[in-house]
């Protein structure tokens, strides 16, 4: 027969405390660092466990932190999935994510249905952050936005997204590069972006002659998308708004028979581990992801306890120069 759970009553009688004091000392809360040992250690004795069920009745609140990610092909959105997931672990909550799939109106859909499971809070890298709903929402849910700027949230931490930028197309200019693609996931309906309006602002202050062209962030589309550019467009350099992106610019290219730096030089935007594992490695931007997931995790604990005012967060990123980008022939 299965174990009976322990019961904080039992706990109590261990310890020869109140059960409400058992209760504060588990949660380190208005109790002695000895209290909180002694009681700590009595409940790994008895092999007492939380119910999340009665906690949350207790407290009104649930231990669950709505995670929508834009889309889950981005490599590098995965792995900010699985930090932020082992973050807040560490605080005692728990991820609930899903997946946007790039689609604004699954966001929007997705969001309000996290809201209504009474999540303590939402952390959300936005598809399309001026979409109006997004006011409303954080009226009615702690919301802590990633990389994009959002109305009413908790609390955000935005990309340096023009210094991103300026950094990408400064280095291929020095590189010789004045025709350039850029890959974005940002579709027709979203076009107010910042790192897209960026491109095209510093585009015209560089004298590039730059175009945006519309790519999935998984491998399929992003290697089609390519494809088609490197045969009827052929840019000298392929700068893409993910990783995941280039990685479809490697793939085409190597379908196509050319070369990377030789006939086309590639940059992403994000760092993925596995972009340093390329041949050759892949120039890219650097946004810091553990720095990232940190503040993110302690903003929307912080506001799911009720506690800090707003605050804002700028992610600062750096180059990241591999052997992707050659000067221009």
């Amino acid at each position: 027969m299965p174990r009976k759970r322990a019961t904080i009553r039992e706990v109590a009688q261990a310890t020869g405390l109140s059960p409400a004091a058992v209760s504060y000392a588990l949660r380190g809360l208005q109790v002695s660092e000895e209290t909180i040992e002694r009681v700590r250690a009595a409940a790994a004795e008895l092999g007492y466990e939380a119910d999340p069920i009665a906690r949350a009745l207790a407290s009104g609140r649930s231990g669950m932190i709505g995670l929508l990610c834009g889309s889950l092909e981005d490599l590098w959105q995965q792995s900010l999935a699985v930090g932020i997931s082992r973050g807040l672990r560490e605080k005692d909550r728990y991820a609930l994510i899903l997946d946007a799939v790039g689609d604004p109106a699954r966001e929007r859909a997705l969001a309000q249905q996290l809201r209504d499971q009474r999540v303590d809070g939402l952390i959300v890298q936005p598809i399309d952050p001026a979409a109006p709903f997004w006011r409303e929402l954080c009226e009615s849910v702690p919301v802590v936005a990633i990389g994009d700027s959002i109305g009413g949230t908790a609390g955000e931490v935005v990309f340096d997204n023009r210094r991103g930028v300026t950094l990408a197309l400064e280095h291929l200019l020095s590189m010789g590069h004045r025709r350039v693609a850029v890959l974005t996931p940002t579709r027709a309906s979203t076009p107010d972006r910042p790192a897209d309006v960026h491109v095209t602002s510093e585009a015209d202050r560089l004298g590039l002659d730059v175009e945006l062209v519309t790519s999935g962030h998984g491998l399929a589309a992003a290697t089609a998308a390519a494809r088609e550019l490197l045969t009827v467009k052929k840019p000298s350099a392929v700068f893409s708004f993910a990783d995941s992106i280039s990685y479809g610019v490697y793939a085409a290219a190597r379908d196509l028979g050319l070369s990377i730096p030789g006939d086309v030089s590639v940059m992403g935007y994000d760092d993925h581990p596995m972009s340093g594992l390329l041949s050759p490695g892949l120039t890219t931007v650097d946004w810091n992801i553990d720095n990232i997931v940190r503040a993110a995790v302690e903003l929307v604990a912080a506001a799911a306890d009720g506690g800090a005012r707003r605050r804002r967060v700028v992610q600062k990123p750096t180059l990241r120069e591999r052997g992707s980008v050659a000067r221009a022939t």
